[in-house]
């Protein structure tokens, strides 16, 4: 009897929740379409040229990146050179650096050495070199997957490691990269401050600028209804080569894959292709704290401490209010076999492909005399709603090895549902726990868009100053803002080393 109460007051706390965290959502969505049948939403003079931008951005963005994904993923599971190992590993790196940042620092480094940064050819660049990671983990753990039987057969044959990659690991890692580039496509929808920097025409830009400079709400929800749109493509898209992944990983053995020699040329143009990445996202933003480090003095002010501290508050109550929303959900997923609960729960987790300045756009509608929100408790529910995926990911492939039995063997011994989860579940996801919380604290110092539209009046982050002081062409006054923010991604991307060494281990 007692679990039958708990299961209910689980299930009802876990549908609550989802509502809260789903809500914003269908609210713009039920406001777009009343706008839609009364003629009062419209995309105005520039939407459709920044639909436009954000396609062709997205579309030279993917393939760019998807290919650099993908061919440092084959040579680093599957060929051995000097370096293979600490290059592996260092191919996390470029997550480090926001794309606005990067972005700044390059427009500041052309102007010392004349070199004009700006327009498309630079977003797709940047905004490659930053997001291939997705492809790179994804076409990675692929390639390592690919049996033995099959490369062995290859190198029998006298086919050597690139036409092995073509004809063999390719099409059987193909759904894989795919997922990588869908989750590249969402990164790139969702960039705020490298668009505007290199005065790009893009969806959040269009967003930003119709509702806080021009005043036209109208067209703004419009283009957050176009980007939802993309987005719920790519989210189908991605969970559809999930699918075909698994099918295709079932007749494939689980021996370690075939390993090629390269040496010579071949071995130096690995190390080039797979050094180039890391080297440029991180060696560049260094660098150029280096040969400004004369001017550093301009940016150490009492703002700047005001500025950290904020932005280091914001990131652990964020953290703290995410991990525990993404473990209570997950323990509802885990104990309840409703399909309904099931859907929502899959749904409040898709925050994470929704661009930032969407959610914004979807919050602020609660800011008004109605509703009246403080705009403070806005941005921690935009971070909760935005970054939800980035621990629940990790909290259910935890549940998930955690045996069914143990539970139902403390229930026969009349253990209630707080008892299994602090006695037998905490020690168990203490890991998932500490990474998700980390990645949601850099996640959060490293938002612009949430930030920049919901923060309140002069409440500055670390991520809007830079923002600011790149647009006003003071960088000099950035410089520590930057390095701040720098150092917390490194936190983060060091801190997924061991998970990504550890797969490698595996296979």
């Amino acid at each position: 009897m007692k679990w039958k109460t708990d299961r209910w007051l689980l299930n009802s706390s876990s549908i609550f929740l989802c509502l809260f965290l789903l809500w914003p959502i269908i609210s713009l969505l039920l406001e777009r379409i009343v706008g839609f049948k009364t003629g009062a939403v419209s995309l105005g003079s520039d939407g459709f040229t920044q639909i436009k931008g954000t396609l062709i951005l997205v579309i030279f963005s993917t393939l760019t990146g998807g290919t650099l994904g993908t061919l440092n993923g084959w040579l680093l599971a599957n060929c051995r050179f000097a370096g293979r190992k600490y290059l592996r590993l260092a191919q996390l790196l470029p997550l480090a650096t926001p794309a606005y940042l990067l972005s700044a620092i390059l427009i500041d480094l052309g102007s010392i050495y004349g070199i004009r940064v700006h327009g498309m050819s630079w977003g797709v660049a940047i905004m490659s070199l930053t997001s291939y990671p997705y492809v790179f983990l994804l076409s990675s753990e692929s390639f390592a997957k690919c049996g033995k039987r099959q490369l062995e057969a290859c190198r029998s044959l006298g086919i050597g490691p690139w036409n092995s990659f073509r004809r063999i690991a390719l099409p059987m890692a193909a759904p894989a990269i795919g997922a990588g580039i869908a989750l590249m496509g969402m990164e790139v929808i969702n960039e705020l401050g490298a668009v505007q920097l290199l005065n790009i025409p893009s969806i959040s830009a269009g967003i930003v600028e119709n509702w806080i400079i021009q005043g036209n709400p109208s067209g703004a929800i419009a283009l957050a209804f176009i980007a939802l749109l993309i987005v719920f493509i790519l989210i189908a898209y991605e969970k559809s080569l999930r699918r075909r992944s698994k099918r295709w990983s079932e007749g494939i053995t689980g021996m370690e894959s075939p390993k090629w020699e390269l040496t010579g040329v071949r071995a130096i143009l690995a190390q080039i292709v797979t050094i180039f990445p890391p080297l440029f996202t991180l060696g560049i933003p260094f660098y150029w704290a280096i040969i400004n480090a004369d001017q550093i003095k301009q940016g150490l002010d009492i703002e700047l401490l005001a500025l950290t501290l904020r932005s280091l508050m914001l990131g652990i109550i964020a953290s703290a209010l995410t991990i525990f929303v993404s473990l209570f959900i997950s323990i509802c997923k885990r104990w309840s076999g409703s399909k309904l609960i099931g859907i929502m729960i899959f749904l409040s987790g898709i925050g994470y492909a929704i661009p930032g300045a969407v959610i914004a756009l979807a919050l602020l509608s609660f800011s008004g005399s109605a509703w009246s929100i403080p705009a403070l408790i806005l941005l921690l529910w935009g971070y909760s709603v935005r970054f939800l995926a980035v621990s629940k990911g990790g909290l259910d492939a935890a549940f998930e090895r955690i045996n069914p039995n143990i539970d139902e063997a403390a229930m026969t011994l009349g253990e209630r549902w707080q008892g299994i989860f602090k006695k037998i579940h905490l020690p168990l996801l203490r890991g998932p726990l500490i990474v998700g919380s980390l990645l949601i604290f850099v996640d959060t110092l490293k938002e612009l868009p949430l930030t920049f539209i919901l923060r309140p009046f002069d409440f500055d982050t670390l991520s809007v100053r830079i923002f600011q002081y790149a647009g006003d062409e003071r960088m000099a006054e950035s410089i520590i803002p930057g390095v701040i923010v720098l150092t917390l991604g490194l936190v983060a991307s060091v801190a997924l080393m061991p998970s990504l060494d550890s797969k490698n281990k595996t296979f």
